[in-house]
């Protein structure tokens, strides 16, 4: 099926800019709400970060403050992880995460980890899934994920939970 082919060269070639290849110079705040819109395969349109909403981040403190008004590479690294992981997780829970993954770690290091991750499940998801189905396959494949789907976010929430407990 096309469709499902078009959707396994989505998930095998659409990912995050690498750092080295983020503007080296630093960006105003319509510039970098408009580069987001490329970062992620599925985040687009009513995903998309807006201004308002990358204020509320940096007030919460899931990401440091503009330099004056502009953003650098450090800032399209929060807002990358942010963007995504917000489809899964409360805001509070990206929060937590974040603030977890940052306490021993630079930004830079973390982006190259995380776009590494996302890069290998992407690249195993895709291979899941196989172009010669029909309808029925179809529909037992969406089961599936969506069964996965939940029972990594139940994992994910209850370890959140866990490392909140042992940060008290």
């Amino acid at each position: 099926m096309e469709e499902i082919k078009e959707l396994k060269e989505q998930l095998s070639l659409q990912r995050p800019t690498k750092w080295e290849e983020m503007p080296d110079i630093e960006l105003y705040m319509d510039q970098v709400i408009s580069y987001m819109t490329r970062q992620h395969v599925g985040v687009e349109g009513k995903e998309t970060p807006t201004s308002a909403m990358v204020n509320n981040y940096t007030k919460m403190g899931l990401m440091p403050r503009a330099n004056g008004k502009k953003y650098n590479r450090d800032h399209i690294a929060h807002l990358t992880a942010i963007c995504l992981l917000k489809q899964v997780l409360s805001i509070n829970n990206v929060g937590t995460l974040l603030k977890s993954q940052l306490e021993e770690e630079n930004i830079q290091d973390f982006y190259a980890r995380y776009s590494e991750l996302l890069n290998q499940t992407c690249v195993e998801v895709g291979n899941g899934i196989s172009e010669e189905q029909d309808v029925e396959g179809i529909k037992k494949e969406i089961l599936r994920l969506a069964v996965e789907s939940y029972a990594n976010r139940f994992a994910c929430l209850q370890l959140l939970k866990i490392l909140d407990n042992k940060s008290e």
